[in-house]
């Protein structure tokens, strides 16, 4: 299949406004521009750099030519210039991607990632991540990466960090993590340009081994995301919902694949895919009835 470049793509056609929110949220915390600043002041971003150059493979058109071609592919695709070192780890049991490198990015795959998905679905997967430094989020997403370690450090030095996270930073890190996941999804869906692709990737995602992606089985599973997607769960408890988004290895694939039927549906991914609307204005950002709504993960379930 051929696929559309989509030369001068600007993350602002394609970001979820629900994303856009909860990052204003986060951004306005108290608290959030000192963090940032002290974990620029421990180095944490050359230390995970220096984690995957010390503990991965490099993948290169020699040892891994197809895996690579993938990656190249993806960031022709989504105008990604220049292109990030891609490495190859060990396997978890299940799917796992990562980008981190605010100066010189790091794209990260493991073993599961590479033999559990075909071409088409990396192109998916690469496209979620590399859709981080379009947005220029890298430097929150490590922020989320080390907040546990972060916490344990400085909860009971005079920074009062401990004091932050009561406040209410820690749980809008979280919130923001949850919500960018559906723009990282859009830019996957540019990337392999297929929703189906992008269902079956989802599902795999989700632990799903290929066997049994069955025609019945992908459809009930499009059933069930479109009527999740049309849920009303104002009933559920604030704690309830918190409890939920901080928990990271819940994959959420049902809500974010309904989330991807909503923009395909809307029309917004065909008018990108077409080439129309790769750039949009100030005036046009944050006109989308979602919008205007004021959805989000903690008050809006």
């Amino acid at each position: 299949m051929a696929r559309k470049i989509l030369t001068g793509l600007s993350s602002k056609a394609y970001e979820h406004p629900f994303d856009r929110k909860a990052l204003a949220s986060l951004q306005n915390m108290p608290g959030v521009s000192l963090l940032l600043k002290k974990i620029n002041e421990y180095g944490i971003d050359r230390l995970l750099r220096l984690q995957s150059l010390g503990s991965e493979i490099r993948i290169t058109p020699r040892n891994f030519p197809s895996l690579h071609q993938t990656f190249i592919e993806t960031c022709q695709i989504l105008d990604i210039d220049p292109v990030p070192e891609l490495y190859l780890f060990r396997g978890t049991g299940h799917i796992n991607t990562y980008i981190i490198g605010v100066e010189k990015p790091i794209v990260g795959i493991n073993l599961d990632a590479m033999e559990w998905l075909n071409m088409d679905e990396l192109l998916y997967v690469f496209g979620h991540e590399v859709a981080r430094i379009k947005s220029q989020h890298i430097a929150y997403h490590q922020m989320a990466i080390v907040m546990p370690t972060l916490k344990n450090l400085l909860s009971s030095t005079t920074l009062g960090f401990g004091g932050l996270v009561a406040g209410g930073m820690e749980l809008a890190l979280y919130n923001w993590r949850m919500m960018a996941r559906f723009t990282v999804d859009r830019a996957g869906l540019l990337a392999c340009q297929d929703i189906n692709v992008a269902t079956t990737a989802l599902m795999k995602l989700a632990g799903l081994p290929d066997e049994y992606l069955t025609p019945a089985v992908i459809e009930d599973f499009l059933i069930q995301a479109r009527e999740f997607a049309s849920e009303n769960f104002d009933s559920v408890d604030r704690v309830t919902k918190i409890l939920s988004y901080t928990e990271s290895d819940l994959s959420w694939v049902v809500m974010r694949t309904g989330e991807l039927l909503k923009w395909v549906d809307s029309g917004e991914y065909d008018n990108l895919i077409q080439q129309k609307n790769l750039t949009i204005s100030e005036e046009e950002e944050g006109n989308t009835p979602e919008e205007k709504e004021g959805w989000n993960f903690l008050t809006s379930w």
